[in-house]
């Protein structure tokens, strides 16, 4: 008995390993090497040089899903660089959801960018500051995307809650599978104050390290969905929604420390707000 449940734990050890192999889940797809794959499958760092930047992708697509990706940023002078981390549909009506963590210089907060594209339309960003400095630890930040709604989370603590309101006229994300993508490049003509503060090339490589990257998600695969109707149980997140604790934390964390809200953002849509950011 004692030793088929050791067998057990065993494999189940093994089945949750092998769900977060870089080797097997992810591509690197730009970089000319500055992406790199390293410890049997268990970390992967991007680098950003004078030259390049560097990329990588899921190998699957996904329609609807609970993405965990462990990240630590890049640290010390960070000002200018940009590392993303979203889901994105192909062609050029596409879907997307960002995280886009914005560099800054040593001492000054990391700015965390949001931002949620339907048909290939955005201008719906929200940023905040994170109550943690993202360079020293890794640190868990998640996208849930079911039909009713997107989460946006760090450390299980929401920031971000994007609903469906099509009752509403609002465009949402529902019907083009995306894949998983993140880079690390320069953007110093915007990234850092609006481009006023420049990359400082002597800090030079930047890196960004990923590890323990979870996909718990509808594959989407020759048309067709890997989830089954039959059996939603097995994918809770598929209706999952804030609790009241949840509900509690997202305040806190917008109370706290969001700096841009598009929805109160007044001058920029001088003609009347989203309908999203005025729907009860």
């Amino acid at each position: 008995m004692k030793s088929s449940l050791l067998v057990s734990v065993v494999m189940s050890l093994v089945i949750v390993a092998s769900a977060a192999n870089f080797n097997q889940d992810i591509d690197v797809t730009w970089g000319d090497g500055r992406g790199k794959i390293l410890e049997n499958g268990n970390l992967l760092t991007l680098t950003l040089d004078k030259f390049s930047g560097s990329g990588f992708q899921s190998k699957n697509q996904y329609l609807f899903g609970k993405i965990d990706m462990n990240i630590k940023l890049v640290p010390g002078n960070s000002a200018g660089t940009v590392t993303t981390y979203y889901l994105r549909s192909e062609g050029s009506t596409w879907d997307e959801i960002d995280f886009e963590f914005l560099g800054n210089l040593s001492g000054d907060p990391y700015i965390v960018h949001t931002n949620v594209y339907t048909q290939g339309k955005g201008d719906k960003e929200q940023q905040f500051y994170l109550w943690f400095d993202p360079t020293k630890d890794f640190h868990t930040y998640s996208l849930l995307w079911n039909p009713q709604r997107i989460i946006f989370s760090v450390d299980g603590t929401p920031i971000r809650e994007f609903k469906n309101l099509e009752s509403k006229g609002v465009a949402f994300p529902k019907s083009q599978p995306m894949r998983v993508y993140s880079s690390l490049w320069n953007a110093d003509d915007w990234a850092t104050r609006g481009g006023l503060v420049k990359t400082d090339w002597s800090q030079a490589p930047f890196t960004a390290s990923y590890r323990t990257f979870k996909a718990d998600a509808c594959v989407w695969s020759s048309g067709k969905s890997s989830c089954s109707s039959t059996s939603p149980s097995q994918n809770s997140w598929l209706s999952q929604e804030l609790d009241i604790t949840s509900q509690q934390r997202l305040k806190w964390v917008q109370k706290n420390y969001m700096i841009y809200n598009y929805c109160t953002d007044t001058k920029r849509f001088a003609m009347g707000l989203p309908k999203e950011c005025t729907a009860s």
